[in-house]
C-alpha cells in the first residue's frame, strides 16, 4: 500500500462545546417553547416571522419564483424517487400468520408511523433534493402527517423558492420556515405552533446533528450523519478525468468532506491528481473544494483489487464507486457502504439528484450497521401471535419452567393458569 496522496492530519474537534450549547437550547424548548423558538431563529437566522408555518400563499409564491425548466427537473427527479420508493414498499408487506407448532400462530405486520419530520439543510446552498429525498419516501410508506423545515434565505423569513417547491411537490402536510438545533428541538418536544413527530430524518450541520443526538429516544432518528464522502475504486481501465470530477463533486459539499481514490494503477492514481488541479483552476466551488480536497483527500496505491476491496469495506463510505474493468465480480465482496454506484457511468451525482436511490446516506463508519433512508425508514414491523388449546399444550410447560428459571413466579403463573 502506497499513498500518493495524504489527508492533513486531524485536529480534535471540541465537541464538548457543541454539547453544551444544543443542550441548552433544547431544554429552552422544551420549557419556553414558542418563545423560545423565536428568539434562536432570530438570532441565528435573523427571521421574523408571527408564525413559523409556510402559508398555502408563499408556496403559490414560490412557484411563481422558480423557472419552468427547474420545476420540470424537480418533477423528474421526484417520478423516479417515487417509482423507486414504491418498489421497495412492495417488499415491505405483512406477514400472514403462519402455523409454526400446533396451534402456534405467528405474523407481522408493517405499519406505516403516524407523524414524521425531514430536515432540510440551508446552508451554504439550497437542497431541494433533499425535501424529495426525505419527504416521498414517507409518503409512499403511508405516513399520515408529513412536517419537514428549513432554515430561511439569510436576511429574509422565507424558505428558498426551489427547496419550497420540492417540499410541495413531494407531499408534505406541513412545512415550517426554522432551522438549526432549535427546529430538531421543536420536532421532538412540540411547541404550542407545532405539534411533535415520531421520526426525524436528514442531514445537517453538526449543531443539527448532535441535537438529533440529544432527542433521540424521545423522538426516532436516521442516523447521526457527518462530513460527506466518497470512496472509488479503480483500476487501469478507469478514467483518471471522471474520478477527478466526481472527487471534487463530494468535495465541493463541505470543507470536512471527503474524496478517497483506492487504485491499483499508478499512473490513474497520479494522472487523478492533475485532474484535480485542473478542474479546481476554473471550478467556480473552487475555494471549498480545494480545502476539503488539500485536507482530506487521498490517493492510495493496492497491489490488488482485493486489498482495495478490504480498506473499503474499513472505511464504510457513505457513497461507493467502483471503476473497474468488471465491477460485477467484485460487487458481492463489498459489503459497507451506504449507496454503491457499479460502473464509469454511474456517477454518485446521479443518486444525489435523479436516479432514485436515496441521498441521506450513513457517513463516519455508520454504513457497518445502517443502510441510508429509504420506505422502510418510516414503517415498523410489530409482531402479533395467536395460540389455541393444542397450542397451549405445546408452548406453556416450557414457558412454565422457564420463568421459574428466572425466579418470575408471575410468569410461570401465568402459563400454568392457561392450563388449568
Amino acid at each position: 500500500m502506497i499513498q500518493l496522496k495524504s489527508a492533513a492530519v486531524k485536529k480534535e474537534q471540541e465537541e464538548k462545546n457543541v454539547q453544551k450549547r444544543v443542550s441548552e437550547i433544547i431544554e429552552r424548548i422544551r420549557k419556553e417553547g414558542d418563545e423560545a423558538l423565536q428568539e434562536y431563529n432570530t438570532l441565528f437566522d435573523n427571521c421574523h416571522r408571527e408564525s413559523y408555518q409556510i402559508t398555502q400563499e408563499e408556496i403559490q409564491k414560490a412557484y411563481k419564483e422558480v423557472k419552468q425548466s427547474t420545476l420540470e427537473d424537480l418533477k423528474f427527479a421526484a417520478k423516479n424517487i417515487e417509482q423507486f420508493a414504491k418498489m421497495q414498499k412492495e417488499i415491505m408487506c405483512d406477514l400472514k400468520e403462519k402455523e409454526v407448532l400446533p396451534g402456534v400462530f405467528l405474523g407481522h405486520r408493517a405499519i406505516p408511523i403516524d407523524a414524521c419530520a425531514g430536515y432540510v439543510p440551508g446552508g451554504r446552498y439550497p437542497l431541494p433534493s433533499s425535501a424529495l429525498m426525505s419527504i416521498i419516501p414517507a409518503r409512499v410508506a403511508g405516513v399520515k402527517r408529513i412536517v419537514t423545515c428549513s432554515p430561511v434565505v439569510k436576511g429574509t423569513t422565507s424558505i428558498h423558492p426551489a427547496t419550497l417547491v420540492a417540499m410541495d411537490l413531494a407531499g408534505a402536510n406541513e412545512i415550517y420556515a426554522m432551522g438549526g438545533a432549535q427546529a430538531i428541538g421543536a420536532l421532538a418536544y412540540g411547541t404550542d405552533c407545532i405539534k411533535a413527530v415520531d421520526l426525524i430524518v436528514g442531514p445537517g450541520n453538526q449543531y443539527v446533528t448532535e441535537a438529533k443526538r440529544q432527542v433521540s429516544g424521545k423522538v426516532g432518528i436516521d442516523f447521526l450523519a457527518g462530513p460527506s464522502e466518497v470512496v472509488v475504486i479503480a483500476d487501469q481501465a478507469a478514467n483518471p478525468k471522471i474520478i477527478a470530477a466526481d472527487i471534487l463533486a463530494q468535495s465541493e459539499h463541505d470543507p470536512q468532506a471527503r474524496g478517497i481514490l483506492l487504485c491499483t494503477d499508478e499512473k490513474v492514481g497520479r494522472q487523478t491528481i492533475k485532474e484535480v488541479e485542473n478542474f479546481l483552476k476554473e471550478l467556480p466551488t473552487k475555494d471549498i473544494a480545494r480545502e476539503s480536497w488539500e485536507n482530506n483527500g487521498e490517493i492510495i496505491l493496492f497491489s490488488t483489487l482485493e486489498e482495495a476491496i478490504c480498506m473499503s469495506n474499513e472505511i464504510a463510505p457513505e457513497h461507493l464507486e467502483i471503476q473497474v474493468k468488471n465491477p460485477d465480480d467484485m460487487v458481492w465482496k463489498l459489503t459497507n457502504y451506504g449507496s454503491l454506484f457499479i460502473g464509469e457511468g454511474a456517477a454518485e451525482v446521479f443518486g444525489d439528484y435523479v436516479a432514485g436511490t436515496n441521498h441521506i446516506l450513513p457517513t463516519m463508519e455508520a454504513a457497518r450497521y445502517t443502510g441510508g433512508v429509504w420506505v422502510g425508514t418510516f414503517m415498523k414491523i410489530v409482531t402479533n401471535q395467536r395460540v389455541t388449546k393444542e397450542g397451549l399444550k405445546q408452548i406453556a410447560p416450557v414457558a412454565s419452567r422457564l420463568g421459574e428459571l428466572e425466579g418470575l413466579f408471575a410468569h410461570k403463573l401465568a402459563a400454568d393458569v392457561r392450563l388449568k
